[in-house]
């Protein structure tokens, strides 16, 4: 995709704005199509801030569904190519493709205690991150008490949406 400005954006129509804005918010279309109708935007992050926005206004119940549209980091969609496309390239630049059996068992075993205890799939910016790091953090925020990790979760899924937005506007993106 080619990278676009804010007046762009502002003249996209509904259909337009969904389908290029679709998965800033990992298979959440749902928050594109309502941050469309919010328009004019000033500039990236007014428009980050919309969707943001959206997140924290949600009760507890749809923050922990947005993070349940999660795939789990080196997991099965990564092993069978089903992952979003932006989910793929963000594991694969992270290292996640290539993982050996040792390190893909150790990794589905931490997510699959995570899952257990906090009931949605451990979300990390990957492209923040390494093949190293990843199963060193798993086991970090496995420690961590269930309100902080929801909100750390949610952190991550906003440095993912920076990112993601940050791309398709072609701007290089703040260090967060």
């Amino acid at each position: 995709m080619q990278a676009m400005d804010i007046e762009k954006v502002n003249s996209m129509d509904f259909g337009e704005f969904v389908d290029v804005f679709g998965n800033v918010i990992e298979r959440c279309p749902l928050i594109a199509a309502a941050v469309w109708s919010q328009r004019p935007f000033s500039n990236l992050e007014d428009l980050e801030k919309h969707f943001f926005d959206f997140i924290d206004a949600l009760p507890q119940s749809g923050r922990e569904g947005i993070l349940r549209c999660h795939p789990d980091l080196a997991g099965r969609e990564l092993q069978q190519g089903t992952l979003s496309a932006e989910s793929r390239r963000e594991q694969s630049g992270a290292g996640l493709a290539s993982l050996d059996a040792d390190e893909r068992l150790r990794l589905a075993e931490l997510n699959a205690q995570y899952r257990a205890r906090f009931g949605f799939p451990f979300v990390l910016a990957a492209r923040r991150s390494h093949r190293a790091a990843v199963p060193r953090e798993l086991a970090r925020r496995l420690r961590c008490p269930p309100a902080q990790e929801l909100r750390t979760a949610l952190a991550e899924v906003k440095k993912i949406g920076h990112l993601r937005l940050a791309d398709l506007l072609g701007t290089p993106p703040a260090r967060l």
